[in-house]
């Protein structure tokens, strides 16, 4: 059993030590998040956004980016809650998520965009077991910021390609699937 715990905690370590230390935070819902800065692309002003019909909540539409079709998620939708409401600081953070050999990009609709922080990995602890309103495989770990937690998201659990394909019900990726809608 105890190797059990040492393998775990081992696990853990390599995978802070592999983390990137800078994060992009934002405001969802009353609660500060963070991404790795590694996976965030651009940072857009919400609007232009073209609803598709009989897809998830969380999924509001999609957008025109420089001509490609990118799908943009409600996070605290796709988190359980209401749909995100719109207010003048709600943008569009378009991240990269990767997908087998290739990469989408993929926006999330937040509150508010905050700022770039570096936190090192001594100062990210494991995701809680319980407690939280989110997953727990949606959190990489809660990282201590002038004596307040910051959620560490796990992205690629979060805008998991295959996982949103299912609940849309569809065979190929969310892009994808994004995309054949719009073409409809």
């Amino acid at each position: 059993m105890s190797q059990l715990v040492q393998a775990k905690a081992g696990a853990l370590a390599v995978k802070k030590d592999e983390a990137p230390t800078q994060y992009l935070t934002f405001a969802l819902g009353g609660e500060m998040f963070a991404v790795g800065i590694l996976n965030v692309k651009e940072i857009i002003e919400y609007g232009n956004l073209t609803e598709i019909p009989m897809m998830p909540a969380f999924i509001r539409g999609v957008i025109n980016l420089r001509g490609a079709v990118v799908p943009v998620i409600d996070l605290a939708a796709r988190f359980g809650g209401k749909s995100t409401e719109l207010g003048k600081r709600t943008c569009i953070v378009i991240v990269e998520v990767p997908d087998g050999d290739t990469r989408h990009d993929i926006g999330i609709m937040v509150d508010a965009v905050s700022e770039v922080l570096e936190i090192p990995s001594s100062e990210i602890e494991p995701p809680p077991s319980f407690g939280a309103k989110i997953r727990a495989d949606f959190i990489f770990g809660m990282g201590k910021v002038a004596g307040k937690f910051v959620i560490i998201l796990e992205i690629n659990k979060v805008l998991s390609v295959e996982e949103i394909a299912q609940l849309t019900g569809t065979d190929g990726s969310a892009a994808e699937a994004l995309a054949a809608a719009t073409a409809a």
